[in-house]
């Protein structure tokens, strides 16, 4: 993409000019440019750009696009060093404000950059944290198939993909997005193999309370699944969960009084699966019974539910229904012959 220059002069002009606009501020930089050549010249710029975000005047923006046209057009191994710093800058001074300035900033620099290359993951790292700052999360993409694929195109570690993932999941539980932020989890819990699964620990024992306080959540057999959630097993907090996935209203009212300080711990959280007639309006809501209410006979006669898990008995009782819908039909497509040879 096009980044905004400073000025239309050369590259070494446009640093000695970046120089002396904050030489002008009160920054400590000579006006004249390094001999170690234009890396050199913008590992200073940026050390002493501080000043230049502290002025709301309309330079800024030009400034700061200035700094980021340079950086682009570096080698690649002589911007990681630079863009980190200037990554650190952006988001750590004065947090909080001019968001937009600094998102604008950075999502230059992430958009001017190659699409491989790695050190956009650090880019992207800087907007989320700027975003999350703002609530602006969804001006960012996060779909997680798009975050697959960075993740792959910039050949992250493990531990840098872990890092990323967490980030874009404190992101949106910060903005809300609920739904979103648990695919994110369920996706970072995933990636856990049985060798390093006891090193996501707190992160199994984030997703498992907050899918329960989630009042939109109530399907929660997939979590007991992944590796990390299996290593709690024995744990206070995976017994709750398969309580949510299996059990009925008595087996947790019996651990509820086994454990109260453990539950009240947790905080609020949603018990609307086991307790009473809000439970049923939420069950209704979110399409997980379908039914209808016989007011003279003061019932509700139920006419499509869902599984809260969905096991091998599920699927046993699906292909006996299955089986013997064939079987009607095969009788029906029978007697219908028998009316009418032809048919």
């Amino acid at each position: 993409m096009s980044v905004p220059a400073f000025i239309d002069i050369t590259e070494e002009d446009q640093a000695s000019e970046l120089r002396a606009y904050l030489k002008s501020k009160g920054a400590e930089i000579s006006e004249e440019n390094s001999e170690g050549g234009l890396h050199v010249d913008l590992a200073q710029i940026i050390e002493a750009c501080d000043v230049c975000l502290k002025d709301d005047d309309k330079d800024v923006e030009s400034v700061m696009n200035s700094i980021v046209s340079l950086l682009l057009i570096l080698e690649t191994e002589k911007q990681e060093a630079l863009i980190e710093s200037l990554c650190e800058k952006l988001v750590k001074f004065r947090e909080g404000e001019r968001p937009s300035l600094r998102m604008q900033l950075l999502s230059n620099l992430f958009h001017g950059m190659d699409e491989n290359t790695p050190v956009r993951h650090t880019v992207y790292c800087s907007l989320i944290k700027v975003a999350a700052t703002c609530n602006a999360i969804a001006f960012i993409p996060t779909d997680l198939d798009q975050v697959r694929k960075w993740i792959t195109d910039w050949n992250l570690d493990t531990e840098k993909k872990h890092t990323l993932l967490r980030l874009v999941y404190d992101a949106l539980v910060d903005c809300k997005k609920s739904e979103a932020a648990a695919k994110v989890m369920v996706e970072l819990l995933g990636s856990y193999t049985e060798d390093n699964a006891s090193q996501a620990r707190v992160d199994a024992h984030r997703c498992i309370v907050r899918a329960l306080k989630d009042p939109n959540t109530y399907l929660f057999d997939h979590l007991l699944a992944l590796k990390p959630v299996r290593f709690l097993e024995g744990e206070l907090i995976h017994d709750l969960l398969t309580i949510f996935v299996s059990a009925k209203l008595a087996a947790y009212v019996k651990f509820y009084q086994s454990n109260k300080d453990f539950i009240e711990s947790l905080g609020e959280y949603s018990l609307n699966v086991f307790i009473g007639f809000n439970a049923f309006i939420q069950t209704v809501r979110t399409k997980m019974v379908y039914c209808k209410i016989d007011q003279t006979q003061r019932k509700v006669v139920v006419s499509h539910s869902t599984h809260r898990t969905f096991g091998k008995q599920q699927w046993q009782q699906l292909n006996d229904t299955l089986c013997s819908w064939k079987q009607n039909l095969a009788t029906v497509k029978s007697s219908l012959q028998t009316l009418s040879p032809t048919a």
